[in-house]
C-alpha cells in the first residue's frame, strides 16, 4: 500500500465548554475539506465523544489499513507525549492488522505565527487609539503545563513576535501549573509602564480557560485605565491551523523527525523576517574582528569614488545646465532640480517646487548616517540608484505588499500605502527618509503620525501624481512645520520625481564626503 493511502485520526484533548467542542468540530469540517478522499476522523481524550478509540475503529471499519493519529493540541507535553501514545500503543495491540503513525504537535509552526500576527493586528486596528508598537507590551499567554520543554515554547513564541512585529517588550504568563500564572502576569506587565498591553492567548479553542483570560484581561484594564489593554484572538478553527495538521499527518507517516531548524528565519517564512529567506550568510563580526592587531593606516576608511554618469546622461546633464538660468536657485538644490529636469523632459516642472529650509542638507546627512530609505511603492523604491545606495550602504524598505500591511490595511480601512507607512513609522521609529511617489493617504497618514504621535521622519519627499486628494495632500505637507520636507504644488509628480530626489541627494552626500577626504589628504 502506498504511503498515500492512510486514514487521519485527529485527536484532541475534549472540553467542558460546548463553545470549545464546537469549535474543534468546525477544525474537523476544515480538515475534512482539504483532505480530499482521504478519511479524517476525530476523537478526544475526555470530556467528550467519540472517543479516541471509537474514532480509530471508524476508519478501520471503513478499510483503512493506515493509520495516522495526530495530536490535536498545540504543544508536546504531558497529553501528547503520554496520553495519546498509551492510546496509540493499545489499539495497536487491538488491530494488529494496521499500521499506525504518530504525528507531532502543531507546535510554532509559521503559519502558526502568520495567525498570530493577523490576531495582533486585529486587535490594534479594532482599538481607537493609535499606539506604536514601541510602547506597546505583547503579553502571551499559555496553557501551563508540567513539561517545562512546552511552557518554554511559549516564551520562544513571545520572543519571536516581540522582535518580528517591534513590540517594546514581551512577557509570558500561563492560565494554570507553571507560573506566573494570568493575573500576576498581568499585573507585572503593567508595572513595566507601557501605553498599551495586548493579551494573546495561544490556544488553540474557546472554552473554560480562554474566557479566564479575557475576564482577567478585563479587570487588568479597570484596574489601570491609564493603560490600554487589548485582548487578542486565540487561533481558533481557521484554515490555517488545517493546513498544518495536514502537514502533521503527512510528516508521521513518512517517519520524518522535524528537526530544530524549523523555524529558522533563512529557511521560511517567519514573521518580521520574511524577505531574509534564503539570504547568505554572512559573519556579522567581519568589521571589528581582528582591529586590535590591525596597523593604525588599516583603520582609515576607504576612498569614496564620485558618482560617474553614464556618457549620455552627463551630456544631458550638460544640455540642462546650459538650458536654463540656475543661479536664482540656492547651490543645495540644484542637483535635486537639474535632475528632475532630466527625468520630466520640462525645464518647467522645477518651477512650483517647495524645498523647506535646510531640507537638501538634512536629506545628506540622514543619508549618511541613518542610511534607510522608506518608500510608499516599489517604483520609487526600483527608481533609486543601486550602485550609490550600494556606496552609502543606504538601505531601502517599502511594505506595501507585505502580508502585514495587508492586514493592517484591511482591518484598519485604509489604504496599503498608508499601512505601509505607518509601519515604517512602527518599525524604524524616526530614523529614516521617507519618499512618496504615488499615494496622496501616505502623505496623509505621514502628517496624522505627525502631528498626533510626535513621529519625526529626517526627512520627507511627498511628490505624487494625480488628481484626487493630490493637490490638498501636498499643500498639508508643505504646511507641516515639524519635519524637513520637499514637495510641489498641483497634479504633477510621481515615482520617478521621488526617486530622482533621493538619488540627487545621494549623489550630493557622496561629492560632499569625496570633497572632505580630499581636503584632509
Amino acid at each position: 500500500m502506498s504511503k498515500q493511502d492512510y486514514a487521519i485520526v485527529l485527536a484532541g484533548h475534549g472540553s467542558r465548554d460546548p463553545d470549545g467542542v464546537n469549535e474543534f468540530m468546525q477544525l474537523v469540517d476544515a480538515l475534512k475539506a482539504r483532505a480530499g478522499e482521504r478519511p479524517v476522523a476525530h476523537g478526544f481524550l475526555e470530556f467528550a465523544r467519540p472517543t479516541i478509540d471509537e474514532a480509530v475503529d471508524q476508519v478501520i471499519a471503513a478499510g483503512a489499513k493506515t493509520v495516522v493519529m495526530v495530536p490535536g493540541v498545540l504543544l508536546a507535553a504531558t497529553h501528547a507525549k503520554n496520553d495519546m501514545p498509551s492510546e496509540l500503543l493499545a489499539l495497536q495491540q487491538a488491530h494488529p492488522g494496521v499500521t499506525f503513525h504518530f504525528g507531532a504537535a502543531l507546535d510554532l509552526h509559521p503559519r502558526l505565527l502568520a495567525l498570530c500576527r493577523q490576531r495582533i493586528v486585529q486587535a490594534e486596528a479594532a482599538s481607537p487609539q493609535t499606539v506604536s508598537r514601541n510602547d506597546a507590551c505583547l503579553v502571551v499567554v499559555g496553557r501551563g503545563t508540567t513539561d517545562p520543554d512546552a511552557n518554554s515554547e511559549i516564551s520562544k513564541l513571545a520572543r519571536m513576535l516581540e522582535e518580528g512585529l517591534g513590540f517594546a517588550a514581551s512577557f509570558t504568563c500561563y492560565s494554570g501549573t507553571a507560573k506566573p500564572l494570568v493575573a500576576d502576569g498581568l499585573r507585572a506587565a503593567a508595572l513595566l509602564g507601557y501605553r498599551r498591553i495586548v493579551v494573546l492567548p495561544y490556544f488553540l479553542f474557546d472554552g473554560v480557560l480562554v474566557k479566564r483570560i479575557y475576564g482577567a484581561t478585563a479587570d487588568l484594564a479597570a484596574r489601570y485605565p491609564e493603560i490600554e489593554v487589548l485582548s487578542a484572538g486565540y487561533l481558533g478553527p481557521d484554515p490555517q491551523v488545517a493546513e498544518v495538521f495536514l502537514e502533521r499527518a503527512q510528516e508521521g507517516v513518512e517517519g520524518r523527525a522535524a528537526m530544530n531548524c524549523a523555524l529558522c528565519k533563512y529557511r521560511v517564512q517567519i514573521v518580521g523576517f520574511e524577505q531574509q529567506v534564503g539570504e547568505p550568510q554572512r559573519g556579522h563580526h567581519g568589521k571589528v574582528r581582528g582591529l586590535l592587531e590591525r596597523e593604525p593606516a588599516a583603520n582609515q576608511p576607504p576612498a569614496w569614488k564620485r558618482y560617474t554618469p553614464h556618457p549620455i546622461e552627463a551630456e544631458s546633464m550638460r544640455i540642462i545646465d546650459e538650458g536654463r538660468d540656475w543661479s536664482a536657485f540656492p547651490a543645495e538644490q540644484r542637483t535635486a532640480l537639474m535632475r528632475l529636469v532630466h527625468t520630466t523632459g520640462d525645464f518647467n516642472s522645477v518651477d512650483d517646487l517647495f524645498f523647506s529650509a535646510g531640507a537638501c542638507e538634512t536629506g545628506m546627512r540622514a543619508l549618511l548616517r541613518c542610511r534607510r530609505v522608506v518608500t510608499d511603492v516599489t517604483m520609487v523604491e526600483t527608481g533609486l540608484k543601486r550602485e550609490v545606495l550600494r556606496q552609502l550602504e543606504v538601505e531601502t524598505w517599502c511594505g506595501v505588499h507585505d502580508e502585514e500591511t495587508r492586514l493592517l490595511a484591511e482591518a484598519s480601512g485604509i489604504t496599503r500605502s498608508a499601512a505601509g507607512i505607518r509601519r515604517a513609522w512602527q518599525k524604524f521609529g524616526n530614523d529614516c527618509v521617507v519618499a512618496i511617489g504615488d499615494a496622496p493617504t501616505a502623505i496623509r497618514e505621514v502628517v496624522r503620525l505627525v502631528r498626533d504621535h510626535g513621529w519625526r521622519p529626517q526627512l520627507v519627499v511627498g511628490l505624487p501624481v494625480g488628481f484626487v486628494g493630490t493637490r490638498e495632500c501636498k499643500e498639508e505637507l508643505r504646511a507641516l512645520l515639524q519635519v524637513p520636507r520637499i514637495t510641489n504644488r498641483g497634479t504633477r509628480g510621481g515615482s520617478p520625481w521621488a526617486a530622482t530626489v533621493v538619488n540627487a541627494l545621494m549623489i550630493d552626500a557622496i561629492e560632499h564626503v569625496h570633497q572632505q577626504q580630499q581636503q584632509e589628504v
